[in-house]
Formats: structure tokens, C-alpha cells, sequence
């Protein structure tokens, strides 16, 4: 169980602080639920205690793991799949995982997609979305400004990829 002030991430929308715990009784049940506040954009979100494990709430790495995540990026593989469907698929496995190092890879993915063929509409959302859960940790992860981890992950993906078919 997390505690009000925990940084914890959600698998889908990153990373924030457990803002509160509160009792709400919905569709006739009591439940207690954490109030997740995101402090990029604002979201906030009840998730029900009982469930947060199934839903994938863990907490925040630490710092040493985040730079060990950013130092690995470089080295990181990317699939070449031209199956636009079974990519997309793929890629939202990933992403669900809550495994920042999957979500690493999609972001690594999809950006060296959209450098040589451009992206569809429904990646380009995609990319947005795992770069928001990515940078949203590692902010949390490494106590530091957003624009600069933003700017240390981006030279890291930048880096020549290791094309994997």
C-alpha cells in the first residue's frame, strides 16, 4: 500500500504523487482510493487501492536506475516491422508493460520511424504518450527540471539504433 506523498507511476500515464487517500462509496460500495496527481499536465486520477496492483502501480525508480535506463538507450534495438497494425499492437503491449525499458524502446522506436517514413496520426499519438510516461518518471526519478532530462533522453535517442528484424 502507498502512502499519501509516494511517487508512484501509472502504466499508462506515468509518473505523479499519491495526493491523498480517500473513502467514496460508488454504485452502492465503499472503497478507499488514492488521488494520483500528475504534476506535468495536471491529470488526476482515483484508482482504487484494492485494484492498484492489478492496474500496475509501482513506484518510481531511483535515480541510479534512471541513469542506467538513460545510458542504455543508445545501445537499444529497434524493430523494423512494416506491418503498420501488428507494429501499433506491439508497441501498446509495451507500453501496458509499466517496464520503463519497453517504454524506452518505443519511444526510441517510433521517433527513428518518423526521422525515415513519418509517422500515422495514431503513432504520432502514440509517441506523445510514451514520451510523457517516460519523461515523467525520469523527472521524478532524477529530482531534475523537466527541459533538462527531456534534453539528455533526447540526445540518447538520437543515437544511431541497432536495427533488429
Amino acid at each position: 500500500m502507498f502512502s499519501v506523498g509516494d511517487l508512484v507511476v501509472h502504466p499508462m500515464h506515468g509518473a505523479g504523487v499519491i495526493d491523498a487517500i480517500v473513502r467514496e462509496k460508488v454504485a452502492g460500495s465503499t472503497q478507499d482510493y488514492y488521488v494520483f496527481k500528475m504534476p506535468v499536465g495536471g491529470l488526476v486520477l482515483k484508482i482504487p487501492t484494492a485494484n492498484s496492483h492489478a492496474i500496475g502501480i509501482r513506484a518510481v525508480i531511483r535515480q541510479p536506475e534512471a541513469e542506467a535506463l538513460i545510458d542504455a538507450i543508445p545501445a537499444m534495438a529497434v524493430e523494423e516491422n512494416t506491418n503498420w497494425n501488428k507494429r501499433y499492437r506491439e508497441n501498446m503491449v509495451r507500453l501496458k508493460s509499466g517496464d520503463l525499458y519497453e517504454v524506452a524502446r518505443v519511444v526510441k522506436g517510433l521517433m527513428y520511424r518518423d526521422r525515415r517514413r513519418g509517422l500515422s496520426n495514431g503513432e504520432r499519438k502514440m509517441l506523445h504518450t510514451a514520451r510523457q510516461i517516460l519523461l515523467s518518471e525520469l523527472v521524478l526519478a532524477e529530482d531534475r527540471g523537466y527541459q533538462e532530462v527531456e534534453d539528455r533522453v533526447e540526445q540518447a535517442m538520437l543515437q544511431a539504433p541497432e536495427e533488429k528484424s
